[in-house]
């Protein structure tokens, strides 16, 4: 294959993430064709950084594939899960106006992203408005999941947390038929992300399948009846 051709293949997968991301989703063809222009396709491998907290932005990610786990380090040593991006999401749009980044990136499994390049991204900002009114819209979108994160460390315990975490992502908490929830990431960094250690997690886990109230197989939790949690997550917020 000659490289030109290459080059062509590669900008056309390029353009084609671009399409499934939201953020520049329904683009206009010569819009879309810009911003490729700024975008870098990188590799990693499992456990390697796209970027640690305090380094300098290099500019903001698209996933293509695989899986990037954002978090923080407590003053203790535990790793605290922000969010886990996967194929088609985008993440460290923040960054292009900080000095530093807040937050750690790290592959979760062998992961191919776009790096959507800093200083070629605000070249273009400064030329559409359009793309900027876009990146308000994707940063008020993290804010909201950044919220919602903080109502559910509220919640008093990790099976009410737990619960609350399983019942949002069903498609209907009212059905008694029963619902599988795939895991987007591990056990281990999903009882990170609800502020605990995989002990108390799995314990978590164990007390509710007694209960009758959802079984597990691997990364994917069955709820028996969607119903049932819900009553239970209510009895402990006293509703």
């Amino acid at each position: 294959m000659s490289e030109a051709r290459f080059s062509d293949l590669r900008r056309a997968a390029i353009r084609d993430t671009l399409r499934r991301c939201e953020l520049f989703a329904g683009l206009p063809a010569a819009d879309l064709e810009r911003v490729a222009g700024v975008c870098v396709p990188k590799s990693y491998a499992k456990g390697d950084y796209l970027f640690r907290e305090g380094d300098p932005s290099a500019g903001f990610y698209l996933v293509q594939t695989g899986g990037v786990n954002i978090h923080r380090t407590t003053p203790s040593g535990r790793e605290q899960v922000i969010h886990v991006f996967r194929a088609g999401e985008s993440f460290a749009e923040a960054t292009m106006t900080m000095k530093g980044c807040p937050a750690n990136a790290q592959a979760i499994e062998p992961t191919q992203v776009l790096l959507v390049q800093k200083n070629g991204f605000l070249d273009l900002l400064r030329r559409q408005p359009e793309l900027a009114l876009r990146l308000f819209g994707s940063l008020s979108q993290r804010l909201r999941l950044l919220v919602g994160q903080l109502d559910d460390f509220k919640l008093k315990d990790v099976e009410t947390r737990l619960a609350h975490w399983l019942l949002r992502r069903c498609p209907d908490p009212a059905s008694d038929q029963p619902v599988d929830i795939h895991l987007p990431m591990t056990k281990r960094m999903l009882a990170a992300e609800l502020g605990t250690v995989s002990e108390t997690f799995s314990r978590t886990l164990a007390k509710l399948r007694k209960q009758g109230l959802l079984e597990v197989q691997g990364r994917v939790i069955t709820l028996r009846a969607p119903q049932r949690l819900r009553a239970l997550l209510r009895r402990h917020l006293g509703e």
